[in-house]
C-alpha cells in the first residue's frame, strides 16, 4: 500500500485557499497565535465546511492528519 505524500500546499487547496509559498505564510502570520485552549478546527476564520473537514481529517487519522497536525502547530505558536 502506497502512502500519500501531501504538501502543506496540497492541504491549502483541499481547503480552497491560496497556496503559494508566500501565500501561506502571510495566511499564518495573519491568524497566528490561536489561543491554545482554541482547537484548529474552531478558528473563527475557517467555513463550517473546511472546519469539518480539519476535524474530521485529525480525529479521523486520515491521509491528512500529519499536515493538519503541522497547521495546527504553526497557527498555535508565537511569531
Amino acid at each position: 500500500m502506497e502512502l500519500p505524500n501531501h504538501a502543506l500546499k496540497d492541504l491549502f487547496d483541499q481547503l480552497g485557499l491560496p497556496s503559494g509559498h508566500g501565500e501561506i505564510e502571510r495566511f499564518i502570520e495573519l491568524h497566528r497565535p490561536l489561543p491554545q485552549e482554541m482547537r484548529l478546527a474552531d478558528a473563527p476564520f475557517w467555513s463550517p465546511a473546511q472546519a469539518q473537514f480539519l476535524n474530521e481529517e485529525f480525529h479521523d487519522d486520515a491521509d491528512w492528519a500529519p499536515l493538519v497536525d503541522q497547521l495546527n502547530v504553526l497557527l498555535h505558536t508565537e511569531p
